[in-house]
């Protein structure tokens, strides 16, 4: 997923970027209210981690004028206010969830994994194309009952084609949705990711699941048109 930070502790911001990076997601990190709402509009995100206590713009006033924008993206709201007014006020202007500072990684991970299921598949916690099978909360692939190892990248890589499968997706949708702005993909990244994640489904059925749509982009079908 495509993560976004709102967050004004610089130390606790590049915790969760290591953090969430280390486990294939790409992340942006801003430190201010202005600039989260700026990144939030023109940035296909999954998920923003928005802080209340920003300068230039607090976080619910962004969440307010995100929501104003039309914006759906999953917003988790984090801070150290943890009255049920600000918890209640928090989800009144539009957030998707709340966790009150200090909390655990694994925590926000099992929560930030939770907001994409819901809004990728209406709550569903696996996704299913022809023979293969992407358990999203053990993030878990198997094809024909074949279990097979992917890094992590790989993985957000098919599940980001599973939840558009049958859509042709572009080359740049795929290369937005995988990499952040601190991270300058080589020229033919996506050809490179689509072709070696190819190969593992290809090694563990028959048919194939990956189809080049030459000028257009790639979809994940079983039974192409």
């Amino acid at each position: 997923m495509r993560i976004l930070v709102v967050e004004d502790s610089a130390r606790l911001a590049e915790s969760l970027r290591n953090g969430l990076r280390r486990l294939g997601h790409a992340v942006d990190v801003v430190h201010d209210g202005e600039s989260g709402l700026s990144y939030a509009k023109t940035n296909p995100y999954d998920v923003v981690l928005l802080d209340l206590l920003l300068p230039r713009i607090d976080g619910l006033t962004v969440l307010r004028r995100l929501r104003e924008h039309g914006a759906d993206t999953s917003v988790l709201i984090l801070t150290a206010k943890d009255t049920v007014d600000d918890r209640v006020r928090g989800l009144r202007q539009g957030a998707d969830d709340y966790l009150v500072k200090p909390f655990s990684f694994d925590e926000l991970v099992a929560r930030i994994e939770a907001l994409g299921r819901r809004r990728a598949e209406a709550k569903r916690p696996s996704l299913r194309v022809g023979d293969l099978v992407i358990d999203l909360t053990a993030r878990r692939v198997e094809r024909a009952g074949v279990e097979i190892p992917l890094t992590a990248r790989e993985f957000a890589l098919l599940r980001f084609l599973a939840t558009r499968r049958g859509e042709i997706v572009s080359a740049t949708e795929i290369e937005d949705h995988l990499y952040d702005e601190a991270t300058f993909p080589v020229s033919n990244a996506v050809q490179s990711a689509i072709s070696a994640l190819r190969k593992r489904l290809k090694a563990a059925g028959d048919g194939e699941l990956i189809h080049t749509r030459r000028g257009l982009g790639y979809v994940l079908e079983a039974d192409p048109a």
